[in-house]
């Protein structure tokens, strides 16, 4: 059983840790993922009961909220920085204008009034953190901060009451104004980080206009509606939930679900997904899914999964956090004794202490993966690209190769009979009745192009094939007016005695290839053979070039005949290609690249590709196609449109680039900090500036990324250029 909730309290990576092992304490808890910059926990547990969890994270300092019951968090408020400031700039002002001249320095009574609220006003957080980490047992940022400046705050009292002007009023009042600021500065930066998945929310229609069967609407809410319920939509209105056209002719703005820029046609038969715009044209439409069974409502659901999640580097990160408090504050004493026993005075040697209380800063590496990751995830999903989980991103990044399954995938999707050419007695009207009798009801791409094709034709006879029996990957076979028939490709009539070698030759241009014999006592008679087109996408060439300029392979897999795809392999500028790969063995070819040491990633959308999906080292799944694929996939494509497969591979790599620049300069500001600090280099009042700065640096870092733009984009707007 998983359970996901919302976390309040966490300032830093320890807190993490911290909340982590409370949670873990809880009866029947299995595992826990806590996210510091969502503020989410994910919890799997066989028994374990919410109250327990609720109530040892209470006890541990945090609250925890059942995501159904939590509002977003409103921004922190503005005031306390703001007071904070104004009490501290009267204190380090002067010092700052001693280059210029400036000698006085505001009397020490002073300091203490302008002192004294910010420390215990606006510092009470940090004493009531602090309190809780030791009451569990650990330490977080707020103990190292509460330390620090008590420490300093008691010195230069001290030395105010022995009558002594050398006092640190300032850096005791700076510091805390400062990592306030810091704190909502980052704050406020995390809220950017998560507008994905609030602009995704803020797609969902509050009100639907209902049909009733005289066809009047009435105004109900959306959690009204149920499946088969009929609906209109007008334009300028957004669809309340999945549905069907019935009846109308629009257009609908589908750029926030998909990343289609275009506005895309819709008529009866089409689908409609909840949350996209009607723009010109009135529908009527029956609801197909409701609630969190829609579209959006899934892709919202994986969205926030992915955010949440932990990336592998993570756990690199959770180990140090575990120690870092610990460490820091044992480096502050060796650094008070040190100084101490060198002969600085008591001052000297505590002020350097504090310095290095104050420059350690867990909170840098606790948000230097998961902000990377809410943007990557975010601008994915208004790309158009959704990636199941923070491991999808990693692999993405050393994918060596990339498989294309060719139908639907680099092709259209939409095959039409190409060529049909008799090899016996009967016409092609009399081959068409045979081959629409076998392949009526069926759900097949071809078996769809050719009943198409039929359909079309004038005089072709209705006739009834019975005894069907279906081959899977091969064809069709069964009994029409007591005479049996296979329809199929190659390996079908070997099956049933003939070889491929005596087949008659056919033109270089024939691509999918079916054959129609019938079943006589002497062997297979042939009838005619049948060839299928399936026009390759517009951007299919630029996906393929977009992927090697990256030192990535291309592979083209298809169970088509040998010609056909060694014609479309080149026409792509493919690397290699496999031909007539049984759906079966697709996940053989995957399973053979890799053991070439390279590592693959799948590009596929049908229920035979989800093996192959599967095996491969990073699954690519066209929302196009079936939801078996999809579930295998590690990210999903949300449109049927080549180029976000290089836009994936890129978006994963500069996410996982921000990631490694976020731990580089987290690491670097405490392992160089807090040296500098410890051997006298930095005052507490620039390490409190330099702790601030550290964690708004990490997620405006991350921020960076939302100047990606992807080149399926960049393609659509060039097609809609005129």
């Amino acid at each position: 059983m998983e359970t996901k909730i919302k976390i309040e309290g966490m300032t830093c990576a320890a807190c993490v840790r911290h909340v982590e092992r409370a949670i873990q304490k809880a009866a029947g808890v299995q595992q826990v993922e806590v996210n510091l910059a969502t503020e989410r926990a994910r919890i799997v547990h066989a028994s374990a009961s919410l109250d327990e969890i609720f109530q040892r994270l209470n006890k541990a300092g945090f609250q925890g909220l059942p995501l159904a019951e939590a509002s977003e968090s409103p921004p922190a408020p503005l005031w306390p920085v703001l007071l904070g400031l104004g009490l501290s700039l009267p204190l380090v002002l002067p010092m700052l204008l001693m280059p210029l001249g400036w000698h006085w320095m505001p009397p020490v009574w002073l300091q203490l009034v302008l002192a004294t609220p910010v420390q215990f006003g606006l510092g009470a957080r940090f004493y009531v953190g602090a309190w809780h980490s030791l009451r569990s047992g650990s330490g977080n940022m707020d103990l190292l901060v509460a330390l620090g400046t008590t420490a300093a705050y008691a010195l230069s009292l001290d030395a105010l009451l022995r009558g002594h002007n050398k006092v640190y009023f300032e850096s005791a009042a700076v510091i805390i104004s400062l990592v306030l600021l810091g704190k909502w500065l980052e704050g406020r930066a995390r809220r950017q980080t998560a507008a994905a998945i609030a602009a995704l929310e803020s797609l969902s229609a509050s009100t639907a206009r209902r049909l009733d069967d005289a066809g009047q609407e009435s105004a109900v809410p959306v959690s009204a509606l149920r499946v088969a319920d009929r609906i209109a939509l007008r334009p300028g209105e957004r669809v309340p939930m999945d549905a069907e056209v019935l009846s109308g002719q629009s257009h609908l703005d589908e750029a926030m679900l998909t990343g289609e820029s275009l506005p895309v046609s819709k008529g009866p038969g089409d689908s409609l997904s909840a949350g996209t715009l009607n723009l010109d044209g009135y529908l009527e439409a029956k609801v197909t899914a409701i609630g969190a069974e829609t579209r959006l409502a899934r892709i919202i659901r994986m969205v926030a999964s992915a955010q949440a999640a932990k990336a592998p580097v993570q756990r690199l990160v959770d180990q140090i956090s575990a120690i870092f408090v610990p460490v820091v504050v044992a480096l502050a004493l060796l650094t008070f004794g040190g100084w101490w026993l060198m002969g600085a005075g008591l001052e000297s040697a505590l002020i350097h202490a504090v310095a290095v209380l104050v420059i350690a800063c867990p909170c840098a590496l606790g948000l230097a993966t998961p902000t990377a990751i809410m943007v990557g995830t975010g601008l994915g999903a208004r790309a158009g690209i959704l990636i199941k989980d923070a491991e999808a991103l990693e692999r993405a990044i050393k994918v060596d190769v990339v498989v294309f399954d060719k139908t639907g995938t680099l092709t259209q999707g939409q095959p039409a009979l190409h060529m049909l050419t008799p090899l016996a007695e009967l016409d092609e009207t009399a081959l068409l009745a045979i081959m629409q009798a076998l392949q009526k009801g069926s759900e097949h791409p071809l078996a769809k192009a050719l009943l198409r094709h039929a359909a079309a034709q004038p005089d072709v006879a209705s006739l009834q094939a019975t005894q069907l029996k279906s081959f899977a990957g091969l064809g069709i076979g069964g009994e029409i007016a007591g005479q049996r028939y296979l329809l199929g490709n190659a390996r079908l009539l070997a099956q049933h005695g003939l070889p491929a070698a005596e087949l008659p030759a056919v033109p270089a241009e024939a691509e999918t290839l079916s054959w129609l014999a019938r079943i006589e006592d002497q062997g297979l008679q042939l009838l005619a053979w049948v060839s299928f087109s399936d026009p390759l996408k517009p951007t299919a060439a630029a996906a393929v070039q977009a992927l090697q300029t990256r030192g990535i392979q291309t592979v083209l897999l298809s169970g088509d005949r040998q010609m056909a795809v060694a014609q479309v392999s080149k026409q792509l500028g493919m690397d290699r290609f496999y031909a007539e790969v049984l759906p079966e063995d697709k996940a053989q070819t995957v399973k053979a690249l890799q053991a070439e040491g390279l590592r693959v990633a799948m590009v596929g959308d049908g229920i035979n590709d989800a093996p192959a999906l599967v095996q491969a080292d990073l699954g690519l799944a066209m929302s196009t196609g079936t939801d078996v694929a999809i579930a295998a996939a590690g990210m999903t494509l949300m449109r049927g449109e080549p180029l976000l497969v290089p836009d994936a591979l890129d978006l994963a790599r500069r996410t996982y680039a921000k990631i490694r620049q976020n731990l580089f300069w987290a690491f670097v500001y405490n392992t160089l900090g807090l040296p500098l600090a410890a051997l006298g280099y930095l005052s507490p009042m620039l390490a409190g500036l330099a702790m601030a700065f550290s964690s708004v640096s990490v997620v405006s870092n991350a921020l960076l990324l939302r100047h990606w733009r992807p080149h399926s984009a960049q393609s659509a707007h060039k097609e809609s250029t005129p």
